[in-house]
C-alpha cells in the first residue's frame, strides 16, 4: 500500500464540499486537522457551520467515499463547530460579539412564539452553540416565567459599565420583566420602546454568542421596526397555527420582514395536530396545511410541525422547557430538529459565496 500522509488525505478531500454552502472543506479551513497513525489509521477534525447540522450524514458519506481508494484501516471524524458571521454595517454594529441574530416572530399572539423561542435557545445550547435570549415582547414579557429561577439576576455589570444579563443554565437572558413591578402594565410609546431596546442591545454584556434568539412581540409594531433599525437581524422564523385566521396576520409579519430586508428562513406550524395518548387518534383541531400554504406562498421552507401536547404548556408554566426535561421525547425531538434547521439556514446566510443549497425546499 502506498505510504499515507496528511497531504495525501487533504488532496483526496480537496473536492469535497460542505453540502450547505457548496464550498470546499479544505479551501475554507473546515478540515481543521488530519492525523495519520503508525498503522495508517486516520483521524480528521472537521468544523460544521451550525449545531446539530442536519446534513452531517451526507457530508460524512462523501468524505468516506473520497478516501475509500486509499484503503485506510480506519477513519475517525471529530466534529467541531465554527458558526460563520457576516460583518455588520458600521451603523448597525451594536453587537460585535454576537455572530447571528435570529428573530422569532408571528403576526398574532397565542400561537406559541415564546415557547418556540425558549425551546429553540435551549436546544441550540444543548447542541453545543453559545446562545443568548432576548425577550423583546415589551408589553407581554413571558420568557423569565418559562425559564424558572435564574442562577444570576440581571443588574449592573461589575465596575458599573453596562447591564449584566440574567443567567439561566449558563445562558444570558434579558427582559423588561426584570425592571417592572409584578402585575404593572408597561404603557410606553414608540420612542420609549426604541430607547429600551437600544439599551438591551448596546449596554447588555452579552458575551461571545453564536446566536442571539429574539422573541418578538406579536404584530408588526414599534419593537420590530426598532430592532430592524438598530441591528442586522440575520434571519427570522415565522410561527403560525394551521387555520386561515392565523395566516391572515402572519402574512403581514412576512411582508414586514421583506421591507426590513430580513430573510425568512422558515415557517413553523405550531399546534399542528393532537394525538390522543390513550387511543392514538390523530385530530387536526385547528385545520390542516396552514404552514405549508404560507411557506409555498412566500417561497420559504417548512422547518417543522409541532403537535399539541400538554407537557409543552406545563414546561412553560413550571419554568422547565421540554427540550431540557424530556429531550428524548418525540415533541422535544421535533423542537430540537426545528432549532437545528433554523440554525443551519441562518449560518448559510452568513457563509460567503454564491453557491448555496437548501435542505428545506425538500422538507414538508
Amino acid at each position: 500500500m502506498t505510504a499515507i500522509d496528511a497531504e495525501k488525505i487533504r488532496a483526496a478531500l480537496a473536492a469535497i464540499e460542505d453540502p450547505a454552502t457548496g464550498h470546499g472543506i479544505v479551501a475554507t479551513g473546515q478540515l481543521t486537522d488530519v492525523t495519520v497513525g503508525d498503522d495508517a489509521s486516520v483521524t480528521l477534525g472537521i468544523d460544521l457551520i451550525s449545531p446539530g447540522f442536519p446534513l452531517r450524514e451526507g457530508l460524512e458519506t462523501s468524505i468516506r467515499d473520497a478516501l475509500a481508494t486509499l484503503e485506510l484501516p480506519s477513519i475517525d471524524i471529530e466534529w467541531g463547530l465554527r458558526v460563520p458571521q457576516k460583518p455588520a454595517r458600521q451603523d448597525l454594529n451594536r453587537l460585535p460579539t454576537v455572530k447571528n441574530i435570529i428573530a422569532i416572530a408571528a403576526g398574532k399572539g397565542g400561537v406559541g412564539k415564546s415557547t418556540l423561542s425558549v425551546n429553540t435557545a435551549m436546544a441550540l445550547r444543548a447542541l453545543g452553540a453559545k446562545v443568548g435570549l432576548l425577550d423583546a415582547d415589551i408589553y407581554g414579557p413571558s420568557i423569565p416565567k418559562m425559564l424558572g429561577n435564574a442562577e444570576r439576576e440581571a443588574g449592573t455589570a461589575e465596575g458599573g459599565g453596562g447591564i449584566s444579563p440574567a443567567i439561566y443554565r449558563g445562558m444570558p437572558v434579558m427582559s423588561v420583566d426584570y425592571f417592572v413591578e409584578p402585575g404593572k402594565a408597561v404603557i410606553w410609546r414608540g420612542p420609549m420602546i426604541h430607547k429600551l431596546l437600544t439599551q438591551f442591545l448596546e449596554d447588555v454584556r452579552w458575551g461571545d454568542l453564536d446566536y442571539l434568539i429574539v422573541d418578538l412581540p406579536p404584530g408588526t409594531g414599534d419593537a420590530q421596526l426598532s430592532l430592524g433599525q438598530l441591528v442586522p437581524i440575520t434571519a427570522s422564523v415565522i410561527v403560525t397555527t394551521p387555520q386561515e385566521v392565523a395566516l391572515i396576520d402572519v402574512r403581514k409579519a412576512v411582508n414586514m420582514f421583506k421591507k426590513l430586508e430580513v430573510p425568512v428562513v422558515g415557517v413553523v406550524e405550531n399546534m399542528s395536530y393532537y394525538r390522543c395518548p390513550s387511543c392514538g387518534h390523530h385530530d387536526e383541531i385547528f385545520g390542516v396545511g396552514g404552514g405549508k400554504k404560507l411557506a409555498a406562498e412566500f417561497d420559504v421552507g417548512v422547518l417543522g410541525h409541532v403537535p399539541i401536547d400538554p407537557k409543552v404548556a406545563f414546561g412553560g408554566e413550571s419554568g422547565a422547557p421540554i427540550v431540557e426535561t424530556a429531550p428524548d421525547s418525540p415533541i422535544a425531538q421535533a423542537l430540537s430538529n426545528i432549532a437545528a434547521k433554523a440554525a443551519m439556514e441562518t449560518s448559510k446566510l452568513s457563509a460567503t459565496g454564491p453557491k448555496r443549497s437548501s435542505l428545506l425546499r425538500t422538507v414538508d
